[in-house]
């Protein structure tokens, strides 16, 4: 009969082990470890090395980071349907530039960046990704919040760079 356990030593090597979606099984006393073995070029999570309550902190700041790159889009997107062309033209132009955007952060910026940059490279290219959202905020009529905005991914990238750095 199989039995499913939970394990406390075990390491998951993929997203459903991370979430505990992927069981150990027990067969006749022994453990099932899971086929595949480990991916050598994976991506460790930032807050790995830390203990609470820094632990909490840096992943804090990897939600505020998330929402910052998912705010970006949505302002870059909204200021270019805002233009004065014809709705057919704003729409392209939104689906070009959100699309530029998402292109060059998951090339250079994003943790499984597909062109490795050097720390100053990746920073850079957050700055105009980042200063592009800001930009869009602003031109829509919200200059403080735009400000706000650049405040905060000026702090979350500098602690992400800190965080990398470390690691």
């Amino acid at each position: 009969m199989l039995e499913l356990e939970c394990r406390t030593d075990y390491v998951p090597t993929s997203a459903a082990a991370a979430l505990g979606l992927e069981p150990v099984v027990r067969h006749h006393g022994a453990v099932a470890e899971p086929s595949e073995p480990a991916d050598p070029k994976r991506v460790h999570a930032e807050w790995e090395g830390y203990s609470s309550p820094l632990r909490e902190l840096v992943m804090l700041n990897a939600l505020v980071a998330f929402v910052l790159e998912l705010a970006m889009l949505v302002f870059v997107a909204w200021w270019a349907l805002l233009l004065d062309v014809p709705w057919w033209a704003r729409i392209l132009i939104a689906f070009v530039l959100v699309g530029g955007l998402a292109v060059l952060w998951g090339t250079f910026a994003s943790p499984r960046a597909r062109v490795a940059l050097p720390v100053f490279g990746i920073v850079v290219v957050k700055v105009i990704a980042f200063g592009a959202g800001a930009l869009a905020l602003w031109g829509v009529g919200g200059p403080v919040a735009a400000g706000v905005f650049a405040v905060v991914a000026a702090v979350s990238v500098a602690i992400t760079t800190f965080v990398r750095a470390r690691a």
